[in-house]
């Protein structure tokens, strides 16, 4: 037996409890206002999803005649109210059969304390929503259910929409209630466009799911189907014990960058260095190198062009700035036409343990070990002084965004 709870409208609930107002009555959005009017709210208080106004909306979308509290987004003040929320979950529950889904969402596998509260999985449920609210004053929604995706479905499309904020779905209440439900997108794992995948083939519903033939489900979605179905009978194979073991076979690693505005060729190059430096010393931290490098590039708008992504193999397993710098830049000054940039992603796959590597004849294996000693020093500063202590010159230089990024938590304002 599972439970799946998130926070309702996090990150404006956060402003509103940090302002004493109640986020039910309070017309709050969160967006950097500094960034115009097409800025991307992150959200929205309650009070304002009630009138109708959509979440990740731009900022001239909300109606002008709505006076509203525009709230800069402040992560690390979100990441406080988070973990005082975890703190209430381990008041319950061992760390091991708590899954953190997202800043905002668990599951928790509550199997083995039906008998050590002597409560109904519903009765837990509401016990955890409860504390979170004596605790932090914020409104959580449960959703209980028999296997971690009935429990997932519970919370989105029942618990969310009640005034209780808790629901319960097994199998038979799943198929009961839900086989017939017409919007698929509001299934976990089905997005907008597998609905439409799946209207174009005549299916609108999980019962419409159950019965199409599975060589067909297979041939449209290959080794997907099986969780499509599953999903659609209201089964789950996957467990949290599945969750906590799971190791992934490759690794990789990516950093990326969207402007405000457009970037030149050369302004280009110069995010390139700066990411490649991030990038260095993120896979020196973890005592990773690689061997295969990712350049993903989005163009001006004004230019209706489609990303980019194209690859190169280096010689050696690396994680040498100096090497890494040389093979992104050339890669881009190779690949890329000299037109207005408007992303940028740096990226390594397959990546390998530090250990293993093996230089050939050719490389300078000593100026490798100096760039690493330094690197490593670096590393160190910044761990102990923040990552603005110590940085490049290119980095004041104007389209820079490196001591920007430092400030950020998650993309965002880091206050």
């Amino acid at each position: 037996m599972y439970i799946c709870v998130d926070l309702k409208s996090f990150y404006a609930s956060c402003e509103c409890i940090s302002r004493s107002l109640d986020p039910m009555k309070t017309p709050l959005v969160v967006a950097d206002e500094s960034r115009g009017r097409g800025a991307i709210v992150l959200a929205i208080s309650p009070y304002l999803k009630r009138l109708g106004i959509k979440n990740r909306c731009r900022l001239f979308e909300i109606p002008k005649n709505l006076p509203c509290i525009i709230a800069k987004p402040r992560m690390k003040e979100y990441i406080k109210y988070s973990t005082e929320v975890y703190k209430c979950y381990l008041e319950f529950f061992s760390k091991d059969d708590i899954h953190v889904y997202s800043i905002d969402e668990v599951f928790i596998d509550i199997s083995s304390y039906l008998n050590l509260y002597l409560k109904s999985p519903l009765e837990i449920g509401k016990m955890v929503i409860e504390r979170i609210y004596q605790k932090t004053k914020l409104t959580a929604t449960c959703g209980v259910g028999s296997n971690l995706f009935l429990a997932k479905i519970a919370m989105d499309i029942y618990a969310k929409k009640n005034q209780t904020n808790i629901a319960f779905l097994d199998e038979e209440i799943y198929r009961m209630e839900l086989w017939d439900y017409p919007h698929l997108e509001d299934f976990w794992q089905i997005g907008k466009g597998l609905t439409a995948k799946l209207h174009q083939m005549g299916i609108k519903t999980m019962r419409d799911i159950c019965q199409t033939p599975e060589e067909k489900l297979y041939r449209a979605f290959g080794v997907n189907a099986k969780n499509l179905i599953d999903h659609a009978y209201g089964k789950e194979e996957c467990t949290m014990q599945d969750i906590k073991e799971y190791k992934p076979e490759s690794r990789s690693l990516s950093f990326g960058q969207t402007f405000c505005e457009d970037y030149s060729f050369q302004e280009a190059i110069l995010v390139i260095k700066e990411l490649a430096e991030i990038s260095s010393l993120e896979l020196l931290r973890k005592n990773l190198v690689a061997k295969t490098i990712v350049l993903s590039i989005g163009f001006s708008h004004s230019y209706n062009m489609k990303p980019m992504t194209v690859r190169s193999t280096l010689e050696i397993y690396t994680n040498s700035y100096t090497v890494l710098k040389k093979a992104f830049v050339d890669l881009f000054s190779r690949e890329v036409a000299k037109i207005k940039i408007r992303k940028i992603s740096v990226g390594f796959s397959n990546l390998k343990e530090e250990s293993v590597i093996v230089y050939d004849l050719f490389t300078d294996v000593n100026e490798l070990e100096k760039e690493k000693h330094l690197n490593k020093s670096l590393l160190a500063i910044k761990d102990r002084y923040g990552k603005s202590a110590v940085f490049r010159a290119m980095d004041l230089q104007d389209k820079a965004i490196t001591l920007k990024r430092n400030k950020l938590v998650g993309g965002h304002n880091g206050e």
